[in-house]
């Protein structure tokens, strides 16, 4: 192993100390590779960023029309800010934030208009809700409270809430068609979370109060115990009765009742706790009866496709999904003959399965994988690797109540291990050990640490880190990690059959993850028959694939989150295609300012590094994948 000084330390060291340390022969790593950005944009962005924080955490309840309004008000304002920009004397990065701010602008405004929609059809499981809004705000507004009148408010709410349960028992005898059924589950659910995002707002209010102030506490404490408890019960009834979802459900209201903050998406906070915590707290091994989802439909998914500025249809994008599937299907029968297996591409995966460590070893499994990754960039030169990102990336265990919604590792800065724990019952173990054998490790570590998740997050937070809360889309996102699946692939890096098979299990689950995801919300698909999907096209064991569609609709994740997967990357592949193929690039060029462009749609990181001529008007043009035809 090459020896050299680092200066400063006065000590012998081995080079690749030096590397892992940030440290050379002349001292502390170069820190001049700095963000140059000179967007006239950015000052607006970072004003608008930080005044949207203040907002939304003063008008903090989730789903108050006056919360809505004033956020409506703030987008429009900033539209009008944006629109005085004189945009023909912008820079090109100023021409790019104008676009992805202004597309951003109106996501935002559709967005509260769906929210509005989607907020009406549960208003008649929740006449009392103006009741639990005027509350809180007038707490907010700093107003002095009478005990007594308190006390009637939620006398009154408490009477509200029973009516509200003898008005839906009455619908529900009304309402027996499939399609009516299939209706109110959706919406059942959706009025139960906001049922206990209520509940939580609520207890909030009243905690304000509560022992500091003597009269309100003498006047309203048992008031409050009726009304909460009556809250917490109908809850449960409209997930248990009404949507018929009895598992686990009394365990998600409880969690999403909870003190804390629910996250609200790009759009903010609201109270409670995260959908994706609560699904997890629903989620039962075995069953998919937890999972409901909340499918927007066609125009849903249009307005979402608008602001990734992608110009396909939803049926376009499913199109593009099989094709891409059907080549996997080749490639897996390849590899398959090539292990002795014939064409039956299920066997090879059924092999690979059983090519796991036994307990307690696979962290140093992911430990080698990830340095192998490293090596493999290093020699081929792909990207520039900052010694602190390669230095600092860890490593963490992954809880077993987690593993029911991630049952394979994620990562970032921290790599969050999937592996059984003792507590876990015999076929648990088995289908996890299984679910994350060494093949299909190896195609996915890479995707999370380096040059993936961290490596991404590393270059985000340091170059134009402005553009990520206008945009932050996870066609970059989850792209950029699956680019490198296909850029790797491409490269020769998985070198026997069996790691063939493992990068192909993953490039398949992308592939249906567009189908599933997409049809889910033009209502062709139920999460059951995506848990299927999964299994039966993919080769997935049932837990692991009903994991991955409980997270897909848990709500944790934006309605085009597990489509931007695949098509983020084959975005990227394609554009690395178009600049790298021709020489225009190295592979390290391309790679590095695609990281320096941040989050924003693949579209405009073409923009910039094109230097393509922009208009204040543009939209979405590029076919990455050419003319498509959508299958009937």
């Amino acid at each position: 192993m090459d020896r050299k000084i680092c200066t400063g330390l006065g000590v012998l060291i081995t080079a690749s100390f030096c590397l892992q340390t940030g440290w050379t022969a002349t001292g502390p790593a170069d820190l001049s590779d700095t963000d140059n950005s000179t967007s006239e944009l950015r000052p607006l962005i970072e004003r608008f960023t930080l005044d949207r924080g203040n907002i939304l955490r003063y008008y903090s309840v989730a789903g108050s029309p006056e919360r809505r309004e004033r956020l409506k008000k703030f987008f429009q304002t900033a539209q009008g800010a944006l629109a005085a920009k004189n945009f023909d004397s912008l820079s090109q990065d100023g021409k790019v934030d104008y676009i992805v701010f202004r597309n951003g602008l109106e996501h935002e405004l559709r967005t509260l208009d769906r929210e509005t929609a989607e907020q009406a059809e549960t208003a008649a499981y929740l006449p009392f809700s103006a009741t639990v809004f005027s509350l809180e705000e007038a707490r907010r507004k700093m107003g002095q409270v009478d005990g007594s009148v308190a006390a009637k408010a939620l006398t009154e709410l408490n009477t509200q809430i029973e009516a509200a349960r003898r008005a839906t028992d009455a619908k529900l005898r009304l309402e027996n068609s499939p399609e009516a059924i299939r209706t109110r589950r959706v919406v059942a659910n959706r009025a139960a979370m906001e049922a206990n995002v209520l509940r939580n707002t609520l207890r909030t209010w009243f905690s304000f109060y509560d022992g500091y102030d003597p009269l309100f506490t003498w006047w309203a404490a048992e008031t409050y115990r009726t009304a909460d408890a009556s809250l917490s019960s109908y809850a449960t009834y409209l997930r248990s009765r009404v949507a018929g979802l009895t598992e686990g459900g009394e365990a998600a209201a409880a969690l999403t009742a909870a003190p804390g903050g629910r996250g609200g998406g790009r759009g903010g906070a609201s109270a409670g706790v995260s959908a994706y915590q609560a699904s997890i707290a629903a989620a039962k091994p075995g069953s998919t009866d937890d999972i409901v989802g909340n499918p927007i439909g066609r125009e849903g998914l249009m307005s979402e496709l608008a602001f990734e500025m992608i110009p396909y249809t939803p049926e376009q994008l499913i199109a593009i999904a099989n094709k891409e599937y059907a080549w996997c299907e080749a490639e897996m029968k390849k590899a398959s003959n090539q292990m002795g297996l014939g064409d039956d591409w299920k066997k090879a995966v059924a092999k690979i399965k059983t090519m796991y460590v036994e307990p307690g070893k696979q962290p140093v499994v992911i430990r080698d994988l990830a340095h192998e990754a490293e090596a493999f960039l290093d020699e081929f030169d792909l990207v520039t690797v900052p010694p602190v990102a390669r230095e600092t990336w860890r490593m963490d265990m992954m809880t077993p109540d987690r593993q029911l919604v991630n049952p394979f590792f994620t990562g970032g800065e921290v790599i969050s291990v999937s592996y059984p724990v003792n507590a876990m019952t015999y076929e648990q173990k088995m289908m996890t050990m299984r679910g994350n054998n060494i093949p299909m490790s190896r195609a996915t570590v890479f995707h999370e640490l380096i040059p993936g998740h961290h490596l991404q997050g590393y270059y985000g937070a340091r170059f134009k880190p402005y553009r990520t809360p206008i945009s932050g889309t996870p066609f970059v996102t989850e792209g950029w990690s699956l680019y490198w699946e296909l850029l790797m692939w491409e490269m020769k890096f998985q070198k026997t059959p069996e790691d063939r098979v493992g990068a192909l299990v993953w490039h398949m689950h992308r592939c249906a993850r567009i189908i599933f995801s997409l049809s889910f919300h033009l209502g062709k698909m139920s999460p059951a028959e995506a848990v299927d999907f999964l299994v039966d096209k993919v080769g997935f064991e049932r837990d692991n694939a009903a994991g991955e569609v409980r997270r897909s609709f848990g709500g944790g994740y934006s309605p085009l989150y597990q489509a931007a997967y695949l098509l983020g990357g084959m975005q990227l592949k394609a554009l690395h295609d178009q600049m790298v193929g021709p020489g225009k690039l190295t592979n390290k060029q391309f790679n590095d300012a695609v990281l320096r462009e941040n989050r924003i749609p693949v579209e405009m990181i073409r923009a910039s590094l094109t230097k393509q001529k922009l208009t204040k008007d543009y939209t979405a043009t590029w076919k990455f994948q050419g003319d498509v035809q959508p299958v009937n």
